[in-house]
Parts: C-alpha cells; structure tokens; sequence
C-alpha cells in the first residue's frame, strides 16, 4: 500500500539497527538476478550491517538521510513512526579510480545508497530523498553528486535518468566475490 504521508530528516545514532533491517530488505532488490543470495549476505553484513550503520552515523563526511511515515493519530490507532526509505550522502573524493577519472565536477559527493521499502515504491519518496541529498550536498559546497547503479538495473537507472543523472563511465562494485558491472552517473548542481 502507497503512503503519500511521510517526511524526509537526518537519520540519528539509535536508528542503526531499523536502517540494518531495512537495507537488508532493500539491498536485494537492486541486485541482478545473478547474484547469489550468499553474495548479498556478504554484502549486507559488510556494508550494510548495524555496526556499518553505526559508525556511517558518526562519520562528518557522511549523511544518512531517512524517509519515515509519521506515527498514527489517536490513542487506539498509535503506530510507531516506521522507516519507509533512506539514503547516503558521502562527501570528498571518489577514492575508485574509475570513478575519478569519470566524474568531471569537483568539489563532488556520493549519493551512496538510496533505498526505498518495495510496499513504497512509486510514492515519490525516492524523489524527495534525491532532492534533499542534491541539496545537502550543495549545502556542504559539491558542485555535483555521483552515484553508481548496476547497469542491468532498468528501474534505478530509468529514476536516476529522469532526475538528470547521467551516464558518465562504468566501475566494478564487489558483491561478495562478484565484481558486478555499474554505470557511473553524475550530476551537476549548478
């Protein structure tokens, strides 16, 4: 079911464990259909993990930002607040040097990880996450923010298409032990 109620904000320290469980549900929905589950396991445990979590939290260079459904109105109705859809802002340069040698703006920021709940999909919450990545990351003073996308991800790389990212190289992104294929897209904030 679509929820058109939700707000995007800065996740905080005691969210690691919610942002865990919501990547863990999230993450393999990106993944081509190759990749073995222990390939995503791997990969959720190392990058995706509540410790990963915790310290992504603390780190300055990083900004998680999370989309949530606000908690229920009324005394009987009372549902927690629920995470719906994050996303990962990474400032500094890219250290991949696929990607350096392909991302032409500088200062540039990663927009890591952008998940959204597959229930929500379609609700315009991956949209609002961009829109407040792009802005953080223009706050901070990047000239334009990067990201990498699976290439046989038609979905994400149809959205990031449409929110003017564009195709600008191609790099590895290890998966477990599989180096799987991404686009390189960029773009620029002025």
């Amino acid at each position: 079911m679509l929820e058109s109620t939700f707000a995007v904000r800065p996740a905080v320290q005691g969210e690691a464990g919610v942002l865990h469980d919501l990547a863990a549900l999230t993450f393999p929905l990106a993944c081509p259909p190759s990749t073995s589950e222990a390939a995503k396991a791997a990969f959720i445990e190392q990058h995706l993990s509540r410790e990963a979590f915790k310290s992504y939290l603390v780190d300055p260079q990083r900004l998680v930002l999370v989309a949530e459904r606000p908690a229920g109105a009324g005394e009987a109705a009372a549902e927690p607040a629920e995470l719906i859809g994050y996303a990962m802002l990474v400032h500094g340069e890219p250290s991949d040097l696929d990607v350096a040698r392909a991302v032409q703006g500088r200062p540039t920021a990663e927009l890591s990880k952008l998940y959204v709940h597959q229930a929500q999909h379609g609700g315009g919450i991956a949209s609002e996450l961009v829109e407040h990545a792009l802005l953080a990351a223009a706050v901070h003073g990047a000239v334009s923010v990067w990201l990498g996308v699976n290439i046989y991800n038609a979905r994400a790389n149809r959205f990031y298409e449409k929110a003017g990212f564009e195709v600008v190289g191609r790099k590895g992104f290890l998966v477990g032990e599989v180096v799987e294929d991404d686009y390189v897209r960029e773009r620029p904030l002025r």
